[in-house]
C-alpha cells in the first residue's frame, strides 16, 4: 500500500466518524451553498470535504485539488492533482441508504495513478495503483466472467424522462440496477458484483469517476465513452460526460445497443 493510499485510509476513518451519526438525519441534507459542480452542497458534503481539504493542505501530496463542492484549490505540494468527491451519493447519505462513498484519485500529467473509494456506510474499501494492484479490503479483485449481455446485471442511468437511449439495452440485460453512487458502481464492476455501469445522462464528472474508473480498469474492465473511445474529462467539475464501464467481454455489445 502506497503512502497516498495509507493517507486516504486514515482520512476515510476520520470522515466516517464525522458523518456516520449525521447520515439519515435532517442535518445531513441542510443546504449550505451552491457547489462548483452546479449542484447544491449539503451539510454532510461540506463536513466531509473540509476534513479532506484540511488534511491535504497540511500534507502536501499535490499541486492542486479539484473537489465537487469547492472546485479547484491550489495546494502547492508538487505537480500532481487530486480529484475529490467527499460524498458520492449524497442523496443516499441524506436519506440513510447505506450506499455512499468517499472517492479520492491522484493524477500526474492528466493520468490517474492511484484511486481510493470507501463506502462510508459500511467501511468497505477499494483501492488501485496503476500497473501494480487493485484490491477490495486488501484482497485482489477481478471483473466478472459474464460473456453474454442477456446474462448480465448492469447499473443503467438514462436521461430524465427520456428512456429512448437506454431502451434497447434494457430489453437485453437480465438485471437492471440503479444504485445511486457512481464511484461505488464502477468499483462494483471491478469486483464482479455487476457486469456493467452505463451512464448516458452527460452529467458524470471527473470527481465522481476518476478513482472508480482506475479500480475498474486495473481489475480487467474497460471504460469508454458511448462510442467506445477513450474517455477524458476536463479539470472542470461543472462539465459532465457519458460513460460505459463493463467487464470488457460485453463492452462492444453494450455500445451496439446504445447506438
Amino acid at each position: 500500500m502506497t503512502e497516498f493510499i495509507r493517507a486516504c485510509d486514515d482520512l476515510a476513518g476520520v470522515v466516517r466518524d464525522a458523518v456516520t451519526d449525521m447520515a439519515g438525519t435532517p442535518e445531513a441534507g441542510e443546504y449550505v451553498t451552491m457547489g462548483a459542480d452546479g449542484t447544491p452542497t449539503k451539510r454532510i458534503d461540506q463536513v466531509a470535504e473540509e476534513i479532506v481539504v484540511d488534511y491535504f493542505t497540511d500534507h502536501p501530496f499535490c499541486g492542486c485539488l479539484i473537489s465537487e463542492e469547492l472546485g479547484l484549490v491550489r495546494m502547492g505540494g508538487g505537480e500532481g492533482t487530486i480529484f475529490l468527491d467527499p460524498v458520492d451519493g449524497t442523496y443516499n447519505a441524506v436519506v440513510g441508504i447505506p450506499f455512499y462513498a468517499l472517492s479520492i484519485a491522484y493524477a500526474e500529467e492528466g493520468i490517474v495513478q492511484q484511486g481510493y473509494v470507501q463506502n462510508l456506510a459500511t467501511g468497505e474499501t477499494f483501492h488501485a495503483v496503476r500497473g501494480q494492484e487493485v484490491c477490495l479490503d486488501g484482497h485482489p479483485i477481478r471483473v466478472s466472467g459474464t460473456s453474454h449481455i442477456e446474462e448480465s446485471a448492469m447499473s443503467v442511468y438514462g436521461r430524465k424522462f427520456d428512456p429512448a437511449r437506454v431502451f434497447q439495452i434494457s430489453q437485453k440485460i437480465r438485471r437492471w440496477r440503479h444504485l445511486g453512487a457512481s464511484a461505488l458502481e464502477l468499483c462494483y464492476v471491478g469486483c464482479g458484483r455487476i457486469d456493467g455501469f452505463v451512464d448516458v445522462r452527460g452529467t458524470l464528472r471527473v470527481t465522481d469517476a476518476a478513482a472508480g474508473m482506475l479500480v475498474c480498469e486495473e481489475a480487467g474492465g474497460i471504460v469508454s465513452d458511448l462510442e467506445g473511445m477513450s474517455l477524458t474529462f476536463p479539470d472542470e467539475v461543472a462539465a459532465g460526460r457519458c460513460l460505459i464501464a463493463t467487464n470488457g467481454t460485453v463492452h462492444d455489445e453494450v455500445i451496439r445497443c446504445l447506438r
